[in-house]
């Protein structure tokens, strides 16, 4: 029950960022790819997991995930995972995220 609805709200996320007018120029096969990963995520997740979920949301490629393109529980928790406040998040800050799903 508890994935099904993980998949659902990933699922109503996505169709949220698509129906969004002021999405411009963003890869939206990354960010359903990106939602369908974070869903999946779990406490036995692995740094190549959250490695993969870093590319797919660096939509821009600048080498951080800013606050418009976090989604899901990292937009959640993005001011946790931002260790060092400057409003972005490194690769080793998302990796924050697997202590946050145990």
């Amino acid at each position: 029950m508890y994935i099904m609805k993980k998949i659902i709200l990933s699922l109503a996320l996505v169709s949220t960022v698509f129906s969004c007018n002021t999405v411009k120029n963003v890869d939206t096969s990354s960010v359903a790819n990106a939602a369908t990963l974070l869903s999946s995520l779990s406490s036995n997740s692995t740094v190549q997991q959250i490695t993969s979920l870093f590319s797919l949301l660096d939509t821009n490629k600048d080498e951080a995930i800013s606050t418009t393109e976090a989604i899901g529980s990292v937009a959640d928790n993005f001011n946790v995972l931002d260790t060092d406040s400057n409003s972005s998040l490194n690769l080793t800050e998302l990796t924050g995220l697997l202590s946050l799903l145990k």
